[in-house]
């Protein structure tokens, strides 16, 4: 609650979502909390800051999570708005900072509705001319599965408490050992599913890492596939067995808008159902806090993959026992995000690429853990953890960030030797065409929110002069 108490808490809209979710009206809430409608009132129009003594109040009357309250929502964020509004389509309107941030401050809701347009009319932008041509909209979805999938595991933090628990009862039985468990997950598939698993020859399944025979009830995983791959392939199936009601209801309340949204849902779930199963939940957080998230450690301990441990870190996000709140992305060297969780603090743009100047990027030890401290425009540290992954066909030259917020540095070994406070930052941006940095020589392209400022007697260090104002 120290943290709480320095600034000044303005939540209104977030109580007033709140109290409408309880089917309650303001003098009823009133009364819960032992206040008076009009001070209750004033709360909700952010006329009086939410004090530690009202938020305790909350929490002990309606069982919220303090950290989950005070939380800035991902979507309709500031940055996420204003990252909409610099659309060329709306850019000349020139709305100013202060009513962005009035509007994704004092109503969540309108800037989430923004969002969804907005990420319906990125889809729409992105397909064919020849479809739209012969009317192909109804079999087209205006969200695509993936953007969708992307919102529903951000809405829940990354963690789905059910599965979480469900895997973590079946991990009770089973060994520590990564060695040792893989043996018995085979055991416990071939005992009570009637399911056996084999390696084969990588010529067989040229091009597929795993495939599940479903007439022989045989789970075929590819000999290239590294031990800690086979490990997940098992878990998968295995999970996807026993835990099916647990993902399904799970689906069931996201209600994914089609069919090819529910099965990537399923997908995904049973994905982290098998990451939770290997790395169970209570022991894998003690082990990394113990460690102090020492990264290589922990996959050799868990038997995992880089990729997967970093998956595993970011879902650490259970009531009363939660983790540090990482951020992660898979990026290539281009600086293309093909994955990513944004944890409670994603740095760069939602839509598009990341900063040149973020370091990840050009990540190339499989084995070495690469520390970067950035600062954002707005002054705030963030510690990033870059590892490479090993070349191959389905993974070319990627790299796994994880990344959070600077305070978090003394927890992670990784960033011994780095003072956050005093050390020299690399500044970073959302992304080119959105960063005001002015004095960057790493910008690709000038920022769509000024005007620029060329003259043909004067070139300056950074490219793309523009103007201040």
């Amino acid at each position: 609650m120290a943290e709480m108490t320095d600034r000044k808490l303005y939540l209104g809209p977030k109580l007033r979502v709140l109290r409408r979710e309880l089917g309650l009206n303001q003098t009823q809430m009133a009364e819960e909390l032992g206040v008076s409608p009009s001070y209750l009132n004033h709360l909700e129009r952010n006329q009086r800051p939410l004090t530690a003594q009202m938020l305790l109040r909350l929490a002990n009357t309606y069982d919220i999570d303090i950290r989950d309250f005070t939380t800035q929502a991902q979507e309709g964020s500031p940055g996420e708005l204003n990252e909409i509004l610099s659309d060329a389509l709306v850019r000349d309107i020139g709305i100013a900072r202060d009513e962005v941030l009035e509007v994704a401050e004092n109503y969540p809701g309108v800037s989430e509705a923004i969002a969804r347009f907005y990420r319906a009319l990125s889809d729409l932008r992105r397909m064919p001319g020849e479809a739209l041509a012969r009317g192909d909209r109804a079999s087209t979805p205006l969200v695509a599965p993936v953007d969708w999938l992307r919102e529903m595991i951000a809405r829940a933090g990354n963690h789905f408490a059910e599965i979480d628990a469900g895997a973590e009862a079946i991990a009770v039985a089973l060994p520590d050992d990564p060695n040792l468990l893989q043996a018995e997950l085979r055991a416990r598939l071939k005992d009570r599913h009637g399911m056996a698993c084999l390696v084969v020859r990588g010529d067989v399944l040229d091009g597929t890492l795993r495939h599940y025979d479903m007439h022989r009830r045989r789970v075929m995983l590819n000999e290239r596939l590294p031990m800690s791959g086979r490990l997940f392939a098992i878990a998968y199936h295995l999970c996807a067995q026993e835990l099916a009601d647990a993902i399904a209801a799970q689906i069931a309340r996201a209600v994914p808008p089609d069919e090819d949204s529910r099965r990537l849902a399923s997908m995904a779930l049973t994905n982290y159902a098998a990451a939770a199963l290997i790395m169970p939940y209570d022991r894998f957080r003690q082990a990394a806090e113990q460690s102090r998230h020492d990264l290589p450690l922990l996959r050799d301990r868990f038997g995992v993959s880089t990729e997967q441990l970093a998956h595993r870190l970011t879902s650490l996000n259970r009531t009363g026992a939660r983790g540090i709140p990482f951020f992660m992305a898979k990026v290539d060297r281009a600086g293309i995000v093909s994955k990513r969780f944004d944890g409670e603090a994603w740095p760069f743009a939602r839509y598009g690429g990341t900063c040149p100047r973020w370091d990840a990027h050009g990540a190339q030890e499989a084995d070495r853990v690469a520390p970067q401290l950035i600062e954002t425009l707005d002054g705030k540290r963030f510690l990033t953890l870059a590892v490479g992954l090993p070349p191959g066909a389905a993974r070319g030259r990627s790299v796994i960030a994880l990344g959070c917020e600077a305070k978090h540095a003394g927890k992670i070994v990784h960033a011994d030797g780095i003072d956050v406070e005093r050390d020299a930052a690399t500044g970073v941006g959302p992304t080119c065409p959105l960063c005001e940095r002015r004095a960057c020589p790493d910008r690709a392209l000038p920022p769509v929110t000024r005007a620029l400022d060329l003259h043909s007697y004067e070139r300056t260090v950074a490219p793309f002069p523009f103007r201040r104002v």
